[in-house]
């Protein structure tokens, strides 16, 4: 099992160019399935998502190349419409393959996606959809086959909630559809945008990705296309919480400014200063201690994400004064607390409300990983902590950081892997 050590209490400095977006390259390469020409994806993580996405790949027919951040997806003989129960329960993104294997093949049997546990997260909402697409559903113990009778047909669907994967799965289902299909309620994360964009220059024509309304027109045969993966924001703000705890100056390169529009005021109410020097390279000033901040509550885009919930409270444990979050989008994200409490925060929960009362010093202790955005957010805190901190379990945040040991120790931290 591998551990990071990390030595705290110091200030970081320096420059870090911000990686390509994990939750937009997954379903991108799920959407790859639907092409029989050669795709090529730039900026791609290297994650250990996207590896598994790549046994994906690889099992139903595809070949791939992946090398300096460059992802190639060859056509193959594409004969199999199931995804292993195994590959299926490495993370929750694998569900979105169902969307791309109905509307290539007609029919797709999987089972119930796995990856963190952040509480219910039921896909009924997909299963909906594709129902009203004129998909055949049939669900038992656990397994859920598709199959499509004729072809999928065009219809408008509501969403009762702005659910992202839903909305990326909807697409990917109804983009070989002739016939216009209408998505209401959809999501609107950046990374919708950016698989509307590749699927339009595989030929497809889908208009209003970025809006709660999404109309998509499909084509019969889907051409070569390449494309370039957007920033990954959530580990944009990631790093800001690290410079923010450490009250340190760091450059970060490459991050849109709209992109985290919805976390910058929170930044400034702590005291922390965020000057952009053009649209897409940023710098932060970052004061001795943090002030706390009145509420922050989880919401869908273009609000607060919940995918940073865990590393601002693990910024805000050091910070002086009480902060209050209100997690509104999963029910189970309050896993880190324990962990972060062994370090010495000071942090109660009660449902979905925590409050987090600063500490002057967190100190140094072995801590567990239970999730991926929870394992950033202990090694926000290991950062500040005065002494060693180990964290066990860092398999999860390998899942969707790309070499943070590494970007970390070009800052300055003192950080090691070990077993």
């Amino acid at each position: 099992m591998q551990k990071l050590i990390i030595e705290g209490s110091r200030e970081l400095r320096g420059e870090i160019r911000i990686q390509g977006a994990k939750n937009s390259i997954l379903p991108i390469m799920a959407a790859t399935l639907l092409c029989d020409e050669e795709c090529i994806i730039y900026n791609c993580p290297d994650i250990l998502d996207v590896k598994t996405t790549i046994e994906i790949l690889q099992y139903l027919g595809r070949s791939t190349t992946f090398e300096d951040s460059v992802l190639t997806v060859k056509p193959g003989n594409l004969k199999k419409s199931d995804i292993p129960e195994f590959l299926m329960r490495k993370m929750r993104s694998s569900i979105v393959f169902l969307g791309a294997l109905i509307s290539k093949t007609g029919k797709a049997e999987v089972t119930l996606p796995g990856g963190c546990e952040l509480g219910p997260r039921p896909i009924d909402m997909h299963l909906s959809g594709f129902k009203q697409l004129g998909v055949r559903i049939n669900e038992n113990h656990g397994k859920i086959e598709c199959s499509v009778i004729k072809r999928i047909k065009g219809a408008e669907i509501m969403l009762p909630f702005p659910s992202v994967g839903t909305t990326e799965n909807i697409m990917l289902a109804a983009v070989s559809c002739e016939e216009v299909t209408t998505i209401r309620n959809a999501a609107r994360e950046p990374e919708i945008v950016d698989l509307a964009n590749f699927l339009n220059k595989m030929g497809a024509s889908i208009d209003g990705a970025g809006e709660s309304t999404i109309t998509i027109k499909g084509c019969k045969k889907f051409n070569s296309a390449s494309h370039k993966i957007i920033p990954d924001r959530i580990v944009a703000i990631t790093y800001l919480c690290a410079a923010a705890i450490t009250g340190s100056r760091l450059v970060i390169k490459g991050i849109p400014k709209n992109f985290i529009n919805s976390v910058i005021p929170l930044f400034e109410e702590t005291g922390c200063l965020i000057k952009f020097f053009d649209e897409k390279n940023l710098q932060i000033y970052s004061p001795e201690r943090l002030q706390s901040v009145k509420t922050v509550r989880t919401m869908p885009y273009p609000g607060f994400p919940t995918d940073v919930q865990a590393p601002v409270m693990a910024m805000l444990t050091t910070a002086f004064g009480t902060s209050v979050f209100v997690e509104t989008i999963f029910g189970s994200r309050y896993k880190h607390v324990d962990e972060l409490a062994r370090l010495g925060a000071n942090i109660k929960t009660e449902g979905s409300v925590a409050i987090v009362d600063g500490v002057k010093n967190l100190s140094g202790a072995n801590v567990s990983a239970t999730d991926l955005r929870g394992a950033a957010a202990l090694v926000i805190a290991a950062l500040a902590a005065e002494g060693v901190t180990i964290i066990s379990n860092i398999g999860y945040l390998k899942r969707g950081y790309e070499k943070m040991e590494d970007n970390l120790r070009s800052l300055g931290a003192v950080i090691k892997q070990s077993m």
